[in-house]
């Protein structure tokens, strides 16, 4: 909460404008491009991140593929975790997210700029479709992040366990897999403090179908879990 208000507050001639404008584009997002739109998002986290004492420290932006079509899969730390990889991440993507966090102020305007699929996971047949329509917007060239955890880790930087099923819609779509370790991404929204802080996001080698095309989805969300694991345990 007092990151919260610190970015407000070293922002306050800004926020009005800023806000204005991320409500009016959450409502219409089909008046804007996918890139028109990730820009305008960037340029909100960039100030929100200066104001609020949050530097990213992004890595491995060259493992990010060339071509569109891929998905995400970071570790889940906290509700910064989007934020931190829309700064360090130059290419555009969507968000699948619980539903739970769909209305909270900011957020809310912010995924569905990211026209961002909300996850109710006590709803099995909603849940199957939200897997077939993100396998369809991967197939078409939209970019994706997934937290496989499927709910925060509340451990820091030690990660919870990948399930498996959040990969289905990555084998449908025979898509690039792109790990993504995130570093202290639970400080600055998950602890009352608004000291600087500093979260790093790693962009680790993409696993392409032609590496896990034979592997069942528990096998790669394993594998995607101890290769993140690795790279916290690294930088930490």
């Amino acid at each position: 909460m007092k990151r919260i208000l610190l970015m407000v507050f070293r922002n306050i001639f800004l926020v009005p404008y800023a806000w204005c404008r991320l409500c009016y584009r959450a409502a219409h997002v089909n008046k804007y491009t996918e890139e028109d739109m990730y820009e305008f998002l960037r340029w909100i986290d960039l100030h929100a991140n200066k104001g609020g004492n949050v530097h990213i420290d992004a890595h491995g932006v060259e493992n990010i593929p060339e071509q569109n079509g891929f998905v995400f899969f970071p570790n889940h730390q906290g509700l910064y975790d989007v934020l931190a990889v829309i700064e360090a991440s130059p290419r555009p993507f969507s968000v699948v997210a619980k539903k739970e966090i769909a209305n909270i102020p900011f957020l809310k305007q912010i995924f569905a700029c990211m026209k961002a699929f909300m996850l109710d996971r006590e709803d099995v047949r909603q849940a199957m479709e939200v897997i077939i329509n993100v396998t369809k917007e991967v197939k078409k060239g939209r970019n994706y992040l997934i937290f496989a955890e499927g709910t925060r880790s509340k451990n820091g930087n030690r990660v919870g366990t990948f399930k498996g099923g959040s990969f289905k819609c990555a084998t449908k779509s025979k898509c690039p897999i792109v790990p993504v370790a995130l570093v202290d991404s639970f400080k600055p929204f998950d602890m009352n403090s608004a000291a600087p802080v500093t979260v790093q996001v790693h962009f680790l080698k993409p696993l392409l179908y032609e590496d896990y095309k034979d592997m069942k989805t528990t096998e790669i969300a394993e594998l995607v879990q101890e290769r993140i694991q690795t790279m916290i345990n690294e930088n930490i």
